[in-house]
């Protein structure tokens, strides 16, 4: 209930962002606002401050702004437009103002990021170490994309398509930018170097491990289970191990063959404690007779914390916020050209989930989703689809460049048309998110 709730209001967050953009500019534009609501429905509760009434209603999946003959033709109080009333109408403004009030609500969206990273940064970001280290693997999942492409442990990554790769950040950034195209990987192995190509098969946007690989990995314990064979023994959080029985442990992907091949067999496990090496005897466990065998600990992983100045820290927001935008894009793209899965596409639920769980963490986390959830609204708000601020934005152009509005038949149809595209988005959404919930 805590991460809804806070998932909620994290995203009642970018609503207000979004809809104050529309509010604000129409104010500078002279056009009367009469309804600023958060959320859809019925409402929760409600004032009039002016000539604008604020509400706050059930559905918490949105919001808006009504303006003054904005739609279809609003009716002044007497039922018809006065002059001033008229004057002050959205429909009556021209083109280029109602334009700029329906652009700036995704604008707020895109600009909200480059104010709060900053913050971000000057917090303090947790970063996983290996993010910055280069790109060698640890292990490669069997029978996966980068399995099949004959990669090995221990080879390094050197270029992605041609683009040049110096870490596990940038082999990232490399391959969601390719994602559902073909990879091109040039390696070193053995100071060597070698190309290896993985076909167009892979559509996931989660980074290098959608391929299989894995990065370098010490085996330090980071975690462990209660009641568990290493608890029992003695074995501690942080501890390093160096050897199981006679096999030596050189990463964490190490041990789990190492273990199975022990079976429910006593076994002597070295440990490095501190640069003092000791010594435990344990036998690993069975949950059920045809699961594997288990001693009870967990990798522990290693990050570090960086907190910038202000200088440094608008410049990392900047240029994260950057990127940010580029990747959305990207993904978009990809998406409509058919070369990610639709399965990528998360719904509200996913949003107030993800919401929820970085509220509970840090400040950092929680402005570094905030500024993701608030890019992917933004550019979410651009699609020129009928309904969202895009399709607007694309009537007013269109009205700019031909000097007169396109025919109410006309708008009228390209909004059924959006409605209904919206409606199969909105319904593809939700059922990731079920589908995700439930998985």
């Amino acid at each position: 209930m805590t991460t809804v709730v806070a998932g909620i209001l994290m995203l009642g967050v970018l609503v207000f962002v979004h809809e104050l953009g529309h509010f604000v500019v129409a104010k500078m534009c002279g056009v009367k606002v009469l309804k600023f609501s958060l959320g859809f429905g019925p409402r929760l509760f409600s004032r009039r401050r002016g000539e604008t009434e604020y509400q706050v209603c059930v559905i918490p999946l949105g919001g808006y702004v009504q303006m003054l003959g904005e739609g279809s033709g609003e009716q002044g109080e007497a039922g018809v437009l006065t002059a001033e009333e008229r004057d002050r109408s959205f429909a009556e403004k021209p083109v280029s103002k109602r334009l700029a009030i329906v652009l700036a609500g995704p604008l707020m969206n895109l600009l909200l990021p480059f104010l709060i990273l900053p913050v971000s940064f000057m917090a303090g970001v947790q970063l996983p170490t290996y993010l910055e280290q280069p790109a060698c693997i640890g292990y490669v999942v069997p029978a996966s994309s980068a399995a099949n492409a004959g990669f090995e442990a221990e080879d390094c990554i050197v270029a992605v398509n041609g683009r040049s790769v110096e870490s596990w950040s940038s082999a990232n950034k490399a391959f969601v930018s390719q994602a559902g195209d073909s990879l091109a990987f040039e390696i070193i192995r053995g100071g060597n170097h070698l190309e290896l190509e993985i076909p167009a098969e892979n559509d996931s946007l989660e980074g290098m491990q959608a391929l299989g690989l894995l990065p370098q990995q010490s085996a330090r314990i980071g975690g462990l289970a209660p009641d568990m064979p290493a608890a029992q023994a003695g074995i501690e959080e942080g501890d390093l191990i160096v050897r199981i029985g006679d096999q030596e442990i050189t990463s964490w992907y190490d041990l789990k063959s190492v273990i199975q091949g022990v079976g429910a067999h006593p076994v002597s496990v070295l440990i490095d404690r501190a640069g003092q090496e000791l010594a435990f005897e344990l036998t690993p466990v069975q949950r059920d007779q045809e699961g594997d065998f288990l001693i009870g600990i967990a990798p522990l992983n290693e990050s570090e914390t960086r907190s910038y100045s202000f200088p440094a820290a608008v410049k990392e927001g900047a240029y994260r916020t950057w990127e940010l935008i580029e990747l959305t894009v990207v993904f978009v793209q990809k998406l409509f050209t058919g070369s990610v899965s639709a399965k990528n596409i998360g719904g509200p639920i996913t949003v107030v989930q993800v919401a929820g769980q970085a509220a509970q963490t840090d400040l950092s986390a929680i402005l570094s989703v905030l500024a993701f959830i608030s890019i992917q609204l933004g550019i979410l708000n651009l699609l020129p689809i009928p309904i969202l601020d895009g399709g607007h934005i694309l009537f007013y152009t269109i009205e700019l460049i031909i000097r007169r509005p396109l025919s109410v038949r006309a708008r009228e149809m390209a909004q059924q048309v959006g409605m209904a595209m919206l409606l199969m988005l909105m319904v593809l959404a939700f059922y990731n998110d079920i589908v995700r919930l439930w998985g």
